[in-house]
């Protein structure tokens, strides 16, 4: 018996990745860790020498969250609970946010690129998430 690496022969792919670019071959001496994004977006969360761990983050990973981080956690909870969700989507956890008071009321510290262009709020506008908020005025 011996040794086969499958065949993309008969699909007719020559590459197994499909098209994915991103992908390196560990076999060929290319550390990912040493390549850096083209433009860096303040998201990065892997570490490296010299860097670590936020004590925001640290904490919460270790078991003792802030006041703050107990609060969406609950917030989050009680809307999955009560709306019979297990995974919400991204618009509903950004709901909950702005129920929770949150508002985009400063400049972005994430380099998203030319895909959305930033903006800021008044502190006491409000969520915009339901009616009875934009009635309540």
């Amino acid at each position: 018996m011996t040794n086969k690496k499958p065949s993309n022969e008969s699909t007719g792919d020559s590459n197994p990745q499909h098209g994915n670019d991103s992908v390196v071959d560990r076999r060929l001496g290319v550390d990912r860790r040493d390549i850096t994004p083209a433009s860096p977006s303040n998201l990065e969360r892997r570490r490296g020498p010299g860097r670590r761990l936020t004590d925001f983050v640290k904490s919460a990973e270790e078991g003792e969250m802030s006041r703050e981080q107990y609060t969406f956690l609950l917030a989050i909870d009680t809307f999955k609970r009560v709306n019979h969700k297990t995974f919400p989507s991204w618009t509903d956890v950004l709901e909950v946010v702005r129920k929770l008071g949150y508002r985009k009321t400063m400049a972005s510290e994430l380099n998203l690129g030319d895909k959305t262009k930033d903006w800021t709020e008044k502190p006491d506008s409000i969520s915009g998430v339901n009616k009875s908020s934009t009635e309540s005025e």
